[in-house]
């Protein structure tokens, strides 16, 4: 790329990890590692680690919607992740914000659960995630079991199933990612075909930011020009890799992954 060549820019907005391996943090790196500029609005902090979250601040709606507003004006924003919102007050601040950042490409993470089991999303939050958040959506990635609470259906749904009917909530395409399905493979759906995304796992690597990760990248090759199914490809194998990398010797409980490879690489 020439030096007068503009570098894609990829906003996150989204909760901050201070165990830096899911959220803000893990956002950053997957952008970095795609090759593209990363940018970021905060919805809320976390005291969090290896092993658990703490606490929760979420931040207040002007402050979110100033983020975004700061980036929007001057640098730009060529394609947006949505990760953690929390409550119903910060989905109308994320409404609110992505309404600046119009014709730009929007992937949703529809983070409900942290690995460790901490409510990440109000339950009187869900139904306005659903009707507000996923029908902005170009594509949403939940995994197995925030595509089961979606889409409403029981546990005997096979992924495709659950990204038909979440695809009909309102999101162009769906990725029902594979982490919590038996043979591991991606599940694509955009309303006219879907498609079988496999990819190598890791047992042993670590995984705590590898929704986070692949969410990311996801948008960070929706922001480089790729078509939807072409992006979730990368996803899937730069997550992946972020996973075969993980650093498992950090903290006491699942360590987080490490899409840039740096530390192994040394």
């Amino acid at each position: 790329m020439s030096p007068e060549a503009r570098v894609p820019v990829c906003l996150t907005i989204a909760g901050s990890d201070s165990g830096g391996g899911a959220g803000i943090q893990a956002d950053l790196k997957a952008f970095a590692r795609c090759g593209v500029h990363g940018t970021c609005a905060i919805t809320a902090i976390t005291a969090q680690n290896t092993v658990g979250v703490e606490l929760v601040t979420q931040l207040p709606h002007e402050a979110i919607v100033a983020q975004v507003h700061a980036v929007a004006e001057d640098i730009g924003v060529d394609a947006v992740k949505v990760g953690m919102l929390g409550d119903e007050a910060t989905i109308d601040a994320v409404v609110e914000a992505l309404g600046m950042v119009s014709g730009a490409p929007v992937v949703v993470d529809p983070v409900m659960v942290s690995a460790s089991g901490a409510i990440l999303l109000d339950r009187n939050a869900k139904a306005a995630l659903i009707e507000r958040i996923l029908p902005l959506a170009t594509v949403a990635t939940p995994n197995l079991p925030e595509a089961r609470e979606l889409a409403g259906l029981g546990d005997g749904a096979s992924s495709e199933e659950l990204a038909r009917a979440i695809q009909a909530l309102g999101p162009e395409a769906v990725v029902v990612t594979g982490g919590h399905v038996a043979d591991g493979a991606d599940l694509f759906f955009d309303g006219s075909g879907t498609l079988r995304i496999d990819g190598p796992r890791y047992p042993e690597g670590a995984s705590h930011g590898s929704g986070c990760t692949h969410s990311s990248a996801l948008a960070a090759y929706l922001a480089r020009g790729a078509d939807a199914a072409e992006a979730a490809r990368w996803a899937r194998e730069i997550a992946s890799e972020a996973v075969g990398n993980g650093l498992a010797g950090i903290g006491k409980g699942p360590g987080p992954v490490d899409a840039l490879g740096i530390i192994r690489s040394q």
